[in-house]
């Protein structure tokens, strides 16, 4: 359909995706007709708990653990909190020190705070221009009282994927457990906990089409990682995480993973043609800077960066778009990205920055529509300012 001029396309699908109809489908029966407790011993209950070990296989399924491996919670930031404290008070005895990366999200990164403040060291590590850890600096940063190494596997706001691999069998030659923020990551690229060999992990279902409130945190049980519990009052989750399940969003989380293992290969085949053909465009704007694009990224994630462009307008001009300037979780800050910092872009070229997220729902039509309206309003803000 063509676009006309009230249309308002949406391009943060990393902030959120819209529920799938098919996933809202299987939901709706929880919430009315199979409403049971899921820890109540009677009938209701046992279809409820029916229901979420169902969808704890779903989850399981399209990350390659086993379904006993997998937690769930309200979303990736409390699996964070959960993963991070829980591990690292487990494991005070055999050291205090962390290391993390300065691109990580802000749910790890404030985690990194509160740690400290607890008596915990923290090692940030830099990145390069591409948005990549060096493996030499990750190496020669851990000491004999380092327990965790906290990486995540794709930037939320560049896309750019880390050698999470590599990553894990350097730690493990030196005893060193891995976590890592794959929130970004399940449901775009393969993501294979089991041949990763991750100890921790953290994802979440509104990433993937699924209904938010819920996510899930992967424990590795091959590799004996255990958790101090963080939270108390039931036995609900091995008694890591309390409280009644939320069955109807599990349930929608463990459908959305079915769907996505089933469709997420050739849906980001077609994703990437679209993220290609958006920055074929963006390219010829003068000044332009595709973050990442000399390395590995996610196939829907473009972030854009501009030279001599005021960067608190530029949002405010690209009213028929809905894109961002970075993570959800820090849009209300009037900040620069500290990922595009830590990428070594000044404040101002930080600032003039766009995160552009493809989805299911995303057109060539819209592509070539947002393409053609970012480089209208960056010409007409460097026009005011000449």
């Amino acid at each position: 359909m063509p676009l006309n001029a009230n249309s308002k396309i949406y391009l943060d699908y990393n902030a959120t995706t819209p529920v799938d109809p098919r996933v809202l489908d299987e939901m709706l029966p929880y919430f009315s007709e199979v409403f049971g407790n899921a820890s109540s011993d009677h009938s209701f209950g046992w279809h409820a708990q029916d229901a979420v070990d169902n969808a704890r296989e779903q989850v399981a399924n399209l990350v390659n653990c086993r379904p006993t491996e997998i937690t769930f919670t309200s979303g990736a930031t409390e699996a964070a909190n959960l993963a991070l404290f829980g591990f690292c008070q487990k494991n005070k005895s055999k050291g205090n020190h962390i290391i993390t990366c300065k691109t990580e999200h802000k749910a790890v990164l404030e985690n990194m705070k509160a740690l400290k403040a607890q008596g915990f060291e923290i090692t940030y590590l830099d990145v390069n221009a591409q948005g990549e850890i060096d493996l030499d600096a990750l190496k020669n940063a851990i000491t004999d009282q380092t327990i965790l190494v906290c990486i995540m596997l794709a930037n939320n706001e560049t896309g750019v994927i880390q050698p999470l691999k590599e990553i894990v069998d350097l730690a493990h030659a030196k005893n060193v457990a891995v976590m890592t923020d794959a929130t970004q990551a399940v449901g775009k690229i393969p993501v294979d906990f089991r041949e990763l060999d991750v100890d921790l992990a953290i994802f979440s279902s509104h990433k993937i089409y699924g209904p938010k409130g819920v996510g899930a945190l992967f424990i590795n049980k091959k590799n004996k990682i255990e958790l101090d519990a963080y939270f108390f009052g039931g036995s609900q989750e091995k008694g890591l995480r309390p409280g009644t399940l939320n069955h109807p969003g599990i349930v929608g989380f463990g459908k959305a993973c079915a769907l996505a293992f089933a469709e997420a290969e050739q849906e980001n085949s077609r994703l990437l043609a679209l993220r290609n053909q958006i920055e074929s465009e963006l390219a010829t704007i003068e000044g332009a800077i595709i973050n990442g694009a000399k390395t590995k990224r996610l196939p829907n994630t473009t972030n854009v960066s501009f030279e001599n462009v005021d960067g608190s307008k530029l949002l405010l001009k690209l009213n028929k778009l809905a894109v961002s300037r970075g993570s959800a979780c820090t849009a209300n800050l009037v900040v620069p990205s500290h990922v595009l910092l830590a990428m070594g872009h000044s404040e101002e070229v930080a600032f003039a920055s766009l995160r552009i997220s493809l989805g299911h729902k995303t057109t060539q039509e819209d592509v070539a529509f947002a393409a053609a309206e970012i480089k209208r309003v960056v010409n007409e803000l460097r026009s005011v300012t000449a």
